[in-house]
């Protein structure tokens, strides 16, 4: 057919079909293309390909696409990766989605990291961990056996172990192998404190010493409690260190010579913490950087201004009820910005700038829960029977993992947590190491690990 003749034709039938219905349409398809014979069948599905098949993620600028992809949950990213090698370099090079999708896990962000294929790779790592945790399998646990008496006090730092025993003695292990690097012959320990070269403990005898793991000497010896010591701490750039003692006191020392500077009076119980910590507010009592001492009893925090004047006043006095059938639980958290403690009614958490309470997080069930670790995202927690871990954002419990029979103990430190940083957030490195530490009945010391990745 001539060409003029073939436009005529086709123009006359275009005018016909637009006229037909649907089915009549489709009829005439289905005939024509049974008449088709195979360049006709590839000319058509090649055709159809660009008209109905169309990739607008391929076609779309890519800060349109990032835009749309926004809209969806991380899990339907993952399955949409599935669909082409296209597909899977624009969604993964969605960083801002990534990063959100990591941020409501509850891992930390560095904004720094400007690979864009490295978040889509750290939120896989990071549904793996809390699936772990909510199937209660990302820890493992261990044992380190080696005293011949009841452990009661532990302390734990940067990958080491220090425990001290009523066998007259302190050992310094390394967490990752199980090995124990110092033993040294001491007195009795209700409480230890160490770092490199120095341990510090404090007694059922009345007394704190200090002991250099090397040589295992006593360098000094801080005499003038009536009571037991409980909690000790100290600060080598003041050259100051801190002791509670159940006559009801705290003890200010010098670190160097082992005089002692001031006797803190006003609790009315054992003082069973201390704290020295750097202070990060501003207040009408003190500014950023300046050195706060904090201590518990059995029923009230008592904060006071570190210094060597006689007459030291203790600026506030928390508690969490007039009742004194309540009382808190001495493992006290404070970094500098927040005061958190544990009692019957739950977790009480003071902005320290103000002395306000923030919140209190009610217990789940009637649960007597007893704080270990509290974070910006995460808190550790335990009880009788298991560890766990509230997600603070939700005041959900997570995860649990189940303890053995530990030797019980309301005033003492013979239970602590182990690595803290993960409590503002997981970030693919810092879920590793110590979690959680008690000692058993049968003198050896349980270990809560973190299992590697999968």
């Amino acid at each position: 057919m001539e060409k003029k003749d073939f436009e005529a034709w086709l123009d006359n039938i275009s005018v016909t079909f637009l006229s037909l219905t649907d089915l009549q349409k489709n009829e005439t398809l289905d005939h024509l293309i049974s008449l088709s014979g195979a360049v006709q069948l590839r000319h058509l599905s090649n055709n159809l390909e660009i008209l109905l098949k169309r990739d607008f993620l391929k076609l779309l600028p890519l800060e349109l696409s990032f835009y749309l992809l926004k809209w969806l949950d991380p899990q339907t990213l993952l399955t949409c990766c599935l669909v082409s090698k296209q597909w899977n370099k624009v969604i993964s090079a969605c960083t801002e989605v990534w990063q959100t999708a990591c941020k409501n896990l509850g891992w930390q962000i560095d904004d720094s990291v400007q690979d864009p294929l490295h978040w889509k790779k750290v939120y896989l790592k990071a549904i793996l961990r809390m699936k772990q945790l909510k199937d209660h399998e990302a820890f493992e646990t261990s044992s380190l056996i080696g005293h011949s008496a009841r452990v009661y006090a532990l302390y734990y730092k940067d990958g080491l172990l220090c425990t001290g025993s009523d066998d007259l003695s302190a050992k310094l292990w390394d967490v990752s192998t199980g090995q124990c690097i110092y033993g040294i012959q001491t007195h009795t320990c209700a409480t230890v404190k160490f770092d490199e070269q120095k341990l510090v403990t404090g007694s059922f005898d009345n007394t704190v010493a200090c002991w250099e793991w090397s040589s295992g000497a006593k360098i000094q010896h801080f005499r003038g409690h009536t009571g037991a010591v409980f909690s000790v701490d100290y600060n080598d750039e003041l050259d100051v260190l801190v002791s509670g003692s159940a006559d009801f006191t705290l003890k200010v020392w010098a670190l160097s010579t082992g005089m002692c500077l001031n006797t803190l009076t006003g609790h009315t119980e054992w003082v069973t913490k201390v704290v020295l910590q750097k202070c990060k507010v501003k207040s009408l009592m003190h500014s950023p950087g300046d050195y706060i001492l904090l201590s518990a009893d059995k029923y009230e925090i008592k904060i006071w201004p570190i210094g060597r004047e006689i007459n030291c006043k203790c600026l506030k006095t928390l508690s969490v009820s007039e009742d004194r059938s309540i009382s808190l639980q001495p493992r006290l958290h404070f970094d500098g910005k927040y005061i958190v403690c544990s009692s019957a009614l739950g977790l009480y958490q003071w902005d320290f700038a103000s002395y306000d309470i923030l919140r209190v997080i009610k217990p789940p069930d009637s649960a007597n829960l007893s704080l270990l670790g509290f974070g910006d995202i995460f808190a550790l927690l335990f009880d009788n029977k298991y560890l766990y871990i509230m997600d603070l954002r939700t005041e959900k419990l997570i995860s649990r993992w189940p303890l053995p029979e530990y030797r019980k103990s309301k005033r003492g430190s013979s239970f602590l947590a182990g690595e803290m940083s993960w409590l503002n957030g997981l970030d693919g490195q810092n879920d590793m190491g110590l979690v959680f530490a008690t000692s058993m009945p049968d003198h050896s010391i349980h270990l809560v690990l973190w299992k590697e990745h999968g």
